[in-house]
């Protein structure tokens, strides 16, 4: 495990520290927060020509209380793909060099939250323990706050990276986003719920398991996929790191999903930070409404494991990654 300081730019050295195994990771995400949210505070000092209230409810949106999961993929991506002959310093270097990326990442992220909590969507009123944006200020300032933070993500990733390796992130960052990804995956979650399909909709537990998938590989999995390769990039990864790691992503993002879908039906709100049992009230599908909690229970678990055997080829400088896959299906928030 790494700890990094907050003066990363100037060159300081992280040091190594703290627990081990999954146990860790909440630590270890927390020096990814002491690291990216600075970054992403600067990353809105925008001029003058900003519309205030606009960049209010940016700044309520990104700035909002969170994990940062998505930025720490980013930088533990870069940083178990630096080359072993790199000098000493080599995880800071790792992490500054990934740093555009992760700020961009994040930013896709927060615009999708915005938009998917807005009442044409999944009508939801708390996000991260606070009201959610459109409740907090408007639902016309909601959606113009989620398209102006997809337009600065790409505009922060360019600026961040070499052009070439900027031009091939720029098109991994907009395909995740895009109609074959998260967009995609977002209009059929709506089509699945509302009745829009052509037929009823999936019929028999494999089909329905093949539909969730579908889904989930898309709406969640792809940003998931896309954080580790920007990382993979932005640190000179080879085809065969970008191939573990978007192996490691495939896995571990359905392996999130359903601890996810586990927590809204066993967890509360005042752990997990957002209304919880919605999905049940909907009648939608999930995978414990599909599959039952134990088996659930059993598939993120072994999801988890296959992530983590994706990664054996990788150094130690993976373990973060590592532990995560393991912790992600045991978190209550």
């Amino acid at each position: 495990m790494m700890v990094v300081s907050h003066d990363t730019a100037a060159g300081t050295r992280p040091t190594a520290g703290g627990a081990s195994g999954a146990g860790a990771v909440p630590q270890a995400l927390a020096r990814v927060m002491s690291f990216i949210d600075p970054r992403l505070e600067r990353a809105l000092q925008l001029s003058d020509d900003a519309a205030p209230r606009l960049l209010e409810a940016m700044r309520y949106s990104l700035l909002a209380p969170g994990k940062r999961l998505r930025p720490a993929l980013v930088l533990w991506a870069a940083e178990a793909c630096m080359p072993a002959s790199a000098a000493e310093a080599t995880p800071i270097q790792a992490w500054d060099t990934a740093a555009g990326a992760a700020v961009a990442v994040e930013m896709i992220h927060a615009y999708s939250l915005v938009h998917d909590d807005l009442p044409a969507m999944d009508d939801d009123d708390l996000r991260r323990g606070r009201p959610t944006c459109h409740r907090a200020f408007d639902e016309a300032t909601a959606i113009l706050c989620g398209d102006a933070l997809q337009a600065l993500a790409f505009e922060t990733l360019v600026g961040s990276l070499p052009a070439p390796v900027a031009a091939r992130g720029l098109r991994v960052l907009a395909q995740a986003s895009g109609p074959e990804a998260l967009v995609g995956g977002q209009s059929d979650d709506l089509a699945a719920e509302r009745g829009w399909l052509d037929r009823s909709g999936p019929e028999g537990r494999e089909e329905q398991v093949a539909w969730m998938e579908r889904i989930h590989r898309r709406k969640t999995g792809a940003l998931f996929r896309a954080a580790l390769t920007l990382g993979g990039l932005a640190a000179g990864a080879n085809d065969r790191q970008l191939a573990a790691l978007d192996g490691y992503g495939r896995a571990f993002g359905l392996a999130f999903q359903i601890a996810d879908d586990l927590l809204d039906a066993e967890g509360n709100e005042a752990t997990t930070g957002k209304r919880v049992g919605k999905d049940a009230e909907r009648g939608k599908l999930t995978y414990p409404t599909v599959l039952g909690l134990s088996e659930s229970r059993r598939r993120a678990v072994a999801l988890a494991a296959e992530a983590e055997s994706m990664l054996s080829e990788l150094p130690a400088s993976a373990d973060d990654l590592r532990h995560l896959a393991s912790w992600i299906v045991t978190r209550d928030h």
